[in-house]
C-alpha cells in the first residue's frame, strides 16, 4: 500500500458530510448496525497484490493466516484464517499448509489452491511491479499440493506464516499487467467478511456478507469517508458527523469528551533521520554516533507524541521480548557527543557550527510537507542538534523529490511495515543495499563491521534462543556504529464513539493504520 501522505481538502469534508446526511442509518444512532468512519487515506486501491491488506488485516479480503492477540503490549500470533491449520513441516525450508474448505469469495467464485499460486506469482512477477515483491522475497516457491493445499519453500527456517498474510485473489482477478492498473483497485473480490457496495472518490461504502466461511458479521454497514485534512476530521469527531477517525498526537486529546473515547495504540511504527552518504559530516560514523547520543527521546516522546509512543534507538521494539537488547539503548548525553564530535576533528567556537577539514556539520533534513507528525519531528530533532553544533535544516517536500535525494539529504522516515516477522523489521533496514532494495531501506548503505554476517545468519535461523541472541548481538553491533538515527516508535491515536459494541481489543500495530486499524481492526467479530 502507499501510505504517503493524501491531499488536504476541506471542500472533501463538506462533500463527505452531505453525503453522510443521505445515508439511510446516520452517524451517531446507537440502534444502528452501521458505523461511519472518516479515512485519512485515499480510497480505492484494494488490490492485495499492490500491498492492500499486506498484514492480514482487511475487511474484504483474508490471507492465509491472520494476526491475533488479546493486547498491544506482544507480537500478535498468527492464526489460520484460509489455512486449515497451522504449517505443517515438508522437508528443509518447505512446509505444507492444508487449506480451509467451502470458502467463496464476494463474487460467488470458490476458493482453492490456484488462487493462492496465483496471488502470490503475480507479487513476485517483475511486469506486475507489486510494491511489496521484496516482502515475499524470501519465497523460493509456492506451489499447489492439490486443490486444497500449497507447499511453501523458503530461503531460510524462519516461521513461514508472516509472509503468508496477503489477501487472496481469484486466479480469474489476476492480471498481466502492473498492479497498479488493475480492476481489482476498485473492484476488489475477496474472501472476507464485507463486499464494496459503491466506491466514490469521498465514500466507500462495504457491507457485510451473508455467503461469508465464518461468523457473519453483526455491524452489517462500514461507511469510510475520505477526509484526508486532520483538522477536518478532528471536526467531524467532534460534530458527531462520523464514529470513529484516526488523528495525531497533537489533537486526539482536543476530541476527548464524555461521549468521544480516545485510544493510542502501541505499533513497531518508528520514525527515524535516515542520513545520506553524500554529506561529509553524515559520513563520519563518528558523526552518527554523536546525534544518537545528543538527542533526547524521551523528550521528544512527551513534547512531540503526546506521550503516545516509545523512544526508539534501534528497530527492534520491547515487544519482540527475548531479541530485544536494552543494552543497545542511546541514553541521552549532551557531553560525551560532544566530546566524541571533538575527537573525531569536528569543531567550532562557541554558538558556531562544526567544521573540519573545509567541511560543515551542516544538513538538510526533507520530510513529507503533507505529514504533520513527521514535520513536527523533524523541527524537534533539528532543536537538538543545534546545542552539538550541529545546523540540521527542515524542509518539506514532495515524496517525488525525496526519492531522488538521499544521496545529498537526510529524511524523515518511517517504517516497520511488516513487523509480525522481526526478520522482516530488521533485515532490509541495517542491512548493506542490495540490487532490488527499496529506496527506503538503509538509503545511506551505511553498515557496521560484521553486521551484514550476523543479519544474514539471523535470517535462516529458526525461531528460537539462538535467533533470538543473534538478533540481541544486531543492537549491540548497530549501537557501536548506527547509520540512522532512530526517534520514538509511534502509538497510532483513534477516537470513536462507544455504540454499545463489545468491541475486540486492538493489537499491535504495523506502520500501515487509518481506520482500517484500531478499534476497527477486526469489526467483523463486534457484538451488541
Amino acid at each position: 500500500m502507499n501510505l504517503r501522505g493524501p491531499r488536504g481538502t476541506v471542500l472533501m469534508l463538506m462533500a463527505s458530510l452531505a453525503l453522510l446526511a443521505g445515508c439511510a442509518t446516520p452517524a451517531g444512532d446507537p440502534e444502528s448496525d452501521q458505523i461511519v468512519l472518516a479515512e485519512s487515506y485515499e480510497l480505492g486501491g484494494y488490490n492485495p497484490v499492490n500491498g492492500y491488506s499486506e498484514s492480514g488485516v482487511s475487511p474484504i479480503y483474508d490471507g492465509l493466516y491472520r494476526p491475533s492477540a488479546t493486547t498491544d503490549s506482544v507480537v500478535p500470533d498468527l492464526t489460520p484464517a484460509l489455512a486449515a491449520r497451522e504449517p505443517e513441516p515438508a522437508g528443509p525450508n518447505r512446509w505444507r499448509i492444508p487449506l480451509r474448505t467451502g470458502v467463496v469469495f464476494s463474487d460467488g467464485s470458490s476458493f482453492d489452491s490456484a488462487d493462492v499460486v496465483a496471488t502470490y506469482a503475480a507479487v513476485a512477477d517483475p511486469r506486475v511491479a507489486s510494491e511489496i515483491s521484496t516482502s515475499v522475497s524470501p519465497i523460493v516457491s509456492l506451489t499447489a499440493d492439490g486443490p486444497e493445499a500449497v507447499t511453501v519453500e523458503l530461503t531460510t527456517a524462519a516461521d513461514p506464516r508472516p509472509y503468508l498474510l496477503i489477501g487472496i485473489l481469484p486466479s480469474e482477478r489476476v492480471e498481466d499487467a502492473p498492479a497498479a492498473d488493475w480492476a481489482v483497485n476498485t473492484a476488489p473480490v475477496g474472501t472476507g467478511p464485507y463486499r464494496l457496495e459503491s466506491l466514490r472518490p469521498d465514500q466507500a461504502v462495504m457491507v457485510a456478507r451473508d455467503d461469508y466461511w465464518g461468523e457473519p458479521a453483526q455491524v452489517n454497514r462500514l461507511v469510510y469517508t475520505y477526509t484526508p485534512d486532520d483538522n477536518a476530521r478532528a471536526q467531524s469527531m467532534v460534530s458527531g458527523a462520523v464514529d470513529g477517525t484516526t488523528l495525531p498526537p497533537r489533537l486526539i486529546d482536543s476530541v476527548r469528551s464524555d461521549e468521544v473515547q480516545t485510544v493510542g495504540v502501541q505499533s513497531a511504527d518508528w520514525r527515524g533521520v535516515a542520513l545520506p552518504a553524500g554529506n561529509p559530516f553524515t559520513a563520519d560514523p563518528a558523526a552518527r554516533l554523536a546525534m544518537n547520543l545528543g538527542v533526547d527521546r524521551e523528550a521528544i516522546v512527551g513534547d512531540v507524541l503526546r506521550g503516545y509512543g516509545r523512544p526508539a534507538s534501534t528497530p527492534v521494539a520491547e515487544a519482540y521480548g527475548d531479541a530485544y537488547n536494552p543494552d543497545a539503548r542511546f541514553a541521552f548525553d549532551l557531553d560525551r557527543a560532544k566530546a566524541v564530535l571533538d575527537e573525531a576533528g569536528w569543531r567550532a567556537d562557541a554558538g558556531q557550527v562544526r567544521e573540519k577539514d573545509g567541511a560543515r556539520a551542516s544538513f538538510e533534513l526533507l520530510y513529507n510537507a503533507s505529514d504533520t507528525l513527521r514535520r513536527d519531528l523533524a523541527v524537534a530533532y533539528a532543536a537538538a542538534m543545534k546545542p552539538l553544533g550541529i545546523e540540521v535544516r527542515p524542509r518539506g517536500s514532495s515524496w517525488d523529490e525525496i526519492d531522488t535525494r538521499f544521496g545529498d539529504s537526510a529524511v524523515l522516515l518511517g517504517g516497520g511495515a511488516t513487523p509480525y516477522s522481526i526478520d522482516s523489521q530488521v533485515y532490509d533496514t541495517l542491512h548493506t543495499r542490495v540490487a532490488n532494495s527499496s529506496p527506503y531501506s538503509n538509503p545511506g548503505n551505511f553498515t557496521a563491521p560484521g553486521l551484514d554476517e550476523l543479519l544474514e545468519r539471523a535470517v535462516r535461523s529458526a525461531p528460537g534462543p539462538g535467533k533470538d541472541q543473534l538478533y540481541r548481538d544486531i543492537q549491540a553491533g548497530y549501537a557501536g556504529e548506527p547509520s540512522h538515527v532512530f526517534l520514538v516508535f509511534l502509538d497510532h491515536t483513534y477516537s470513536y464513539r462507544d455504540r454499545g459494541w463489545t468491541q475486540t481489543p486492538p493489537i499491535m500495530e504495523p506502520h500501515s493504520h487509518g481506520v482500517s486499524w484500531g478499534p476497527w481492526w477486526n469489526v467483523a467479530a463486534w457484538t451488541r
